[in-house]
């Protein structure tokens, strides 16, 4: 059976950038998904379009067809004070390097991370961790078979649910294609005026940042690992 829409694949794949592993997912903990469902970036689907069980893969998608090119103006500076949770400043947030969920104007949730530390703010960089890289895949097809229909109407592991009813998430490898974000206990950086709960993030609230497309396993993006 050949990779096409509507098709449950199972496959593994190394994903190198600038020479170095950034993530996997090998057979005990392999990638799936539904073909033609935009759970992957596009050039992905493309990519293993048509390759059937068993088959190898490499390919190389550009910055222009993965993440898009790394915007300066993407980087922000904000007040310590975004990083306070119940009332408390949470200094233990603000590690350079730290990827945090945040919560942008419209509500959805990006992730963000530390850049610098100072006493004026934290810079945070909102451009996805692999903006204007050259993503380099390969990768086995481990399993092709056609989805339900309960699949095709609620996700593979129910991303297409309710909210209520979704409860996170469906990867079962290391990350989801572009390194695998270290958020521990449900923690979240925000205005601290909210009611904060497992999972749950909020964030300073003021910038447009939308989220990209995932390559890999789709996480949530309020997951917590």
């Amino acid at each position: 059976m050949k990779i096409e829409k509507n098709k449950v694949v199972v496959l593994t794949y190394d994903l190198t950038v600038d020479g170095q592993l950034v993530d996997s997912a090998n057979e005990e903990q392999p990638l799936d998904y539904i073909q033609g469902m935009h759970m992957l970036i596009p050039k992905f689907e493309e990519a293993v379009e048509g390759l059937e069980e068993g088959a190898l893969f490499a390919f190389t998608v550009q910055p222009e067809d993965g993440y898009g090119p790394y915007d300066e103006k993407r980087r922000i500076l904000l007040p310590k004070s975004a990083f306070t949770i119940k009332g408390e400043l949470r200094e233990d947030l603000m590690q350079v390097g730290r990827i945090l969920p945040m919560v942008g104007s419209d509500g959805s949730i990006v992730n963000a991370t530390v850049l610098e530390v100072k006493e004026e703010g934290v810079t945070m960089d909102f451009n996805h961790p692999m903006a204007g890289k050259v993503l380099n895949f390969s990768g086995k097809v481990v399993s092709v078979r056609d989805a339900t229909e309960k699949e095709l109407t609620e996700g593979l592991h129910g991303e297409f649910l309710p909210p209520e009813e979704h409860h996170c998430c469906h990867g079962k490898g290391k990350g989801n294609c572009h390194g695998h974000h270290d958020h521990k206990d449900g923690e979240c950086c925000g205005h601290g005026d909210h009611d904060h709960k497992d999972g749950e993030c909020c964030g300073h609230g003021d910038h447009d940042h939308k989220d990209g497309e995932c390559c890999g396993h789709g996480h949530c993006h309020h997951e917590e690992e």
